[in-house]
């Protein structure tokens, strides 16, 4: 199913936002510096890449209903977690006392290797921690919450390219058997759904210099935004409003 196209407007502002910042963050650093590294650092940790998406979604949300006040994207963002005291979520949905939803927004450009395996154990990771802390009575008097993930990842040829995967003792499962890392990505994602780790999950791509202008791809369907949004609005709007 296609997006309506103001909302694929919107999306291809956020992917041209995203890049956009990593490049204005890039430059500034390393003109500060005089350091190429420096800047690529700073393209790295400067934050902000992701607030189109952030932004996106959370307008949509407030044009089907859902008051703006229960939408806390900047600060409030801290729920409780059963391994840990707190842990940040980029998008939390908190109406009347109640947790609606959680959304992480993450991105990867570059160094594929380490940071596949840094976003895999940190979706894992926070999705089981909240879970924890819900089964634990946390968020009482909340119903089950939804969660989300959305991830972009630089397509280049370290991304799409086969990757072997290392197998000393015993043999990977037949799916990552010379999968890329935008597979690798896709068949986490798609688990993390299966397995009700997350509610539903989004999974873009998009390089530096078409994405400027907004182009991006969608690797996987049952992975789009379409569905991710639907996913959302479906739960959430539906509480918010039989709560009025």
């Amino acid at each position: 199913m296609s997006l309506n196209p103001d909302i694929e407007e919107r999306l291809r502002s956020a992917i041209r936002h995203f890049w956009g910042t990593r490049e204005t963050q890039a430059q500034k650093q390393g003109g500060s510096s005089g350091s190429k590294d420096a800047g690529a650092r700073s393209a790295v940790t400067g934050g902000a890449q992701m607030n189109g998406f952030i932004n996106l979604v959370r307008d949509l949300l407030c044009e089907g209903g859902l008051s703006k006040a229960h939408v806390y994207c900047e600060k409030h963002v801290e729920i409780p977690g059963w391994f840990r005291p707190e842990k940040k979520w980029d998008l939390l949905i908190v109406s009347d006392g109640k947790l609606l939803a959680g959304i992480e927004f993450k991105s990867q450009v570059g160094s594929f290797g380490n940071n596949y395996n840094n976003r895999t154990e940190e979706a894992i990771g926070s999705a089981t921690d909240i879970w924890a802390a819900y089964r634990e009575g946390a968020f009482k008097p909340s119903a089950r919450p939804w969660l989300g993930y959305l991830m972009l990842l630089e397509e280049a040829t370290g991304s799409v390219s086969p990757v072997r995967a290392r197998e000393p003792h015993f043999k990977v499962f037949p799916e990552f058997k010379e999968a890329s890392y935008a597979k690798r990505y896709e068949i986490l994602l798609t688990k993390l759904v299966r397995e009700r780790l997350y509610d539903a999950a989004c999974f873009l791509m998009s390089n530096s210099t078409d994405g400027l202008k907004g182009v991006y791809s969608e690797p996987a369907a049952e992975l789009n935004f379409q569905n991710f949004v639907a996913s959302l609005m479906a739960k959430v709007i539906a509480v918010a409003k039989s709560a009025e």
